[in-house]
């Protein structure tokens, strides 16, 4: 025992109990201290097991919030409850309705399971895929696959679903559910890489589930949006994070900035010394330049509280020219927004923006005498009546025209998609938008997180 070292066991042990309990059937008796001097061997045979959990962990990912839910396996299903018992195998085809009711789940299978103890209903429940004849286990709720387990919890009136899967099996989906799988594996690397330290960054062990599924967090669409080449990009930047000093950055990102990216602290409560604004290289964006009506019915909808929208004056910039704070003015009162308010009441692509009236015009058809004659030829200006004034319309339309698509900070998508076509590796791509920061492989131990982070993705 006495070259044995205390803390480690301690730590392999803490690791160990994330472990499925298959894995630790070599290892028991490890409790007691000549249990664990017996099990040397055990022990270290164990030790890359935990590595790689600590490398590789789990990622609780929110997929739904229903109040019912139907699913199915692509081999059939294992069904559990909360402690891990197994309550029932579902054959390949069979389905299970899934629904809320009294604060409880109602499981239902459906007929092709053959027998079963009928409807069931559990407080908790978890759901494993069984492989099909090629070897693939996935779960496919509502009209989408999954790789991983899930997890069903009543939350308020909805069930709310849950997707337990690791981290390197999550990532193909997230790349190809963020950028096309067609552009270039360097910009899929970069795109890799920012999603792996996204991920990790925001994990959240007190809550109910670290990451949702959408663009609060980073897009997760399931299978159907792995394919070979974001499969590849993850497995050739496995394990490779984005560290600021001793620590995970907060790795955002975004589609498209319009020329330039955003200082974190222009936007949210914190100037990262990592997100600073730098040129971009989005020109070939489709949403470089855009323009969106703002009809007076839009804006009436948008802005009921003072009666919809005369005109919108943008009280402050960003370095970047990003609208800070506006004023909206309406019919029965006025408001004083911030950017991010603003674009979200609108429904903007971005806040770098400025809003015009659109021009209108009216036609007026000149007046003839009585019977269809005509006025003598020069007659017309002293004969006929001056035509009516036009008149306003009672709201104006008003045009948003702007540049880029998201929040601006961090990584801009589609210059990562032009600093690949030119050549640039997806290390030299990060290091471009993410300033001072080193691409490293994720140690296990390493303190990843730092503190006063900023606000998740968005879009």
């Amino acid at each position: 025992m006495a070259d044995l070292n205390t803390g480690r066991i301690r730590s392999l042990l803490l690791a160990a109990a994330l472990l499925p309990q298959a894995l630790l059937a070599g290892a028991a008796g490890l409790a007691g201290a000549p249990a664990v001097a017996q099990n040397v061997a055990a022990l270290d045979a164990l030790e890359p097991l935990m590595a790689s959990r600590a490398t590789n962990p789990q990622l609780r990912v929110l997929l739904l919030d229903l109040p019912a839910i139907r699913v199915a396996g692509s081999g059939g299903l294992r069904l559990r409850d909360a402690r891990g018992g197994e309550l029932l195998r579902m054959p390949a085809g069979a389905t299970l309705a899934l629904r809320q009711a009294g604060g409880r789940i109602q499981a239902q299978p459906s007929a092709t399971a053959g027998a079963s103890p009928g409807p069931l209903s559990l407080s908790e429940l978890w759901l494993e895929a069984l492989p099909d004849r090629g070897g693939l286990a996935s779960l496919q709720i509502e009209n989408r696959r999954y790789r991983g387990r899930l997890q069903v919890r009543v939350e308020a009136s909805t069930l709310r679903a849950i997707n337990v899967i690791e981290l390197e099996t999550y990532l193909p989906s997230v790349v190809g559910s963020e950028m096309p799988a067609s552009w270039p594996l360097e910009a899929l690397r970069a795109q890799a890489v920012a999603a792996r330290t996204y991920a990790l960054r925001n994990r959240k062990p007190s809550a109910a589930f670290d990451l949702h599924s959408t663009v609060t967090s980073q897009a997760y669409k399931g299978l159907e949006a792995e394919t070979a080449s974001t499969r590849e990009a993850v497995r050739s930047t496995q394990g490779l994070v984005l560290m600021h000093g001793n620590s995970l950055i907060n790795a955002v990102f975004h589609s498209s900035s319009g020329g330039s990216t955003e200082n974190s602290g222009d936007l949210w409560s914190r100037q990262l010394p990592y997100l600073v604004s730098v040129p971009d290289y989005d020109d070939s964006s489709p949403v470089a330049n855009w323009e969106k009506t703002l009809s007076p019915q839009m804006l009436a909808s948008a802005f009921g509280e003072i009666g919809g929208v005369s005109r919108i004056d943008v009280l402050s910039t960003t370095s970047s020219g990003r609208v800070r704070q506006a004023r909206v003015i309406g019919p029965t009162g006025a408001l004083v927004l911030t950017g991010a308010q603003l674009r979200s009441r609108l429904g903007l692509r971005s806040t770098l923006v400025r809003f015009e009236a659109a021009p209108f015009t009216f036609t007026f058809t000149a007046p003839s005498l009585a019977g269809g004659s005509q006025l003598p030829t020069g007659m017309g200006s002293l004969l006929a009546p001056p035509p009516p004034r036009p008149l306003a319309p009672p709201s104006p339309v008003i045009i948003a025209v702007g540049r880029g698509f998201g929040h601006g900070v961090g990584m801009s998508q589609w210059g990562a998609y032009a600093l690949a076509q030119r050549g640039r590796r997806f290390d030299q791509i990060l290091q471009h938008y993410y300033r001072g920061v080193e691409v490293l492989p994720l140690r296990a131990g390493s303190g990843p997180l730092a503190s006063g982070a900023v606000a998740g993705r968005g879009s």
